[in-house]
């Protein structure tokens, strides 16, 4: 009676295990299916803010909110790893896309760089950084993109005609450019940032480096 009971404690032990296997297995298989980039369309970046070869085999599109603390984050930790291992070295074109996630203050934040990209586009990246720079450590949320804030950013850099700025955020003269970034965002279905976008291939994580460093390295090897 006993070994019936010790035989049939271990199948069921076996059953259990073999059961949790398979179940690792399929959570495993499908989060390793859902890391996968999602292909779309490649982006056209003409016009677009951009660093780096124009023919480099890479190109990578950041869709970012400059009133987004991840998107702070991202360009803190992330964009220098890429500046350095592949925008250097011609392997990569990197541009940016606006997204108004945060409605009038992404706007903006967002015809504040582009008119600054219009006019001094030598500064462009470095006045971006600085928008980014200026988030509040905390309440992210509490309103802080104002024209006289960007003016204050501005007065940074001495190439930057601070009375255009001013001129052009009352105009929303670079309105134009706003919109065809925000409807870009559509169509490409980005409804996160940042968003990364890698030759047609958007990332799943944006932080997770070596998945990025994987897709462009695969990229350069397929271009040669």
């Amino acid at each position: 009676m006993e070994q019936n009971k010790s035989s049939k404690m271990r199948f069921i032990v076996i059953g259990t295990l073999v059961a949790v296997a398979v179940i690792v297995a399929f959570v495993f298989l499908n989060s390793k299916e859902e890391a996968e980039p999602t292909k779309i369309e490649q982006i056209d970046v003409t016009g677009q803010p951009s660093m780096g070869e124009e023919n480099a085999p890479v190109q990578i599109v950041e869709f970012g909110d400059f009133k987004c603390p991840s998107c702070k984050t991202w360009g803190d930790v992330i964009f220098p790893k890429l500046a350095a291992d592949y925008i250097k070295s011609g392997d990569v074109q990197f541009s940016f896309v606006n997204v108004l996630f945060h409605g009038e203050e992404s706007a903006l934040a967002s015809m504040a760089a582009e008119s600054v990209f219009e006019r001094t586009p030598d500064v462009y990246w470095d006045f971006h950084h600085a928008l980014y720079g200026a988030q509040p450590v905390e309440n992210h949320d509490a309103a802080w993109v104002t024209p006289e804030k960007v003016l204050e950013i501005a007065s940074e850099f001495a190439e930057i005609d601070q009375a255009l700025l001013k001129e052009d955020m009352e105009q929303q003269a670079t309105l134009d450019k706003v919109k065809i970034d925000d409807e870009l965002v559509t169509k490409t279905g980005v409804n996160m940032t940042p968003t990364v976008v890698i030759n047609g291939k958007m990332m799943v994580d944006p932080f997770d480096y070596e998945t990025i460093q994987a897709v462009i390295e695969q990229e350069i090897e397929d271009a040669k």
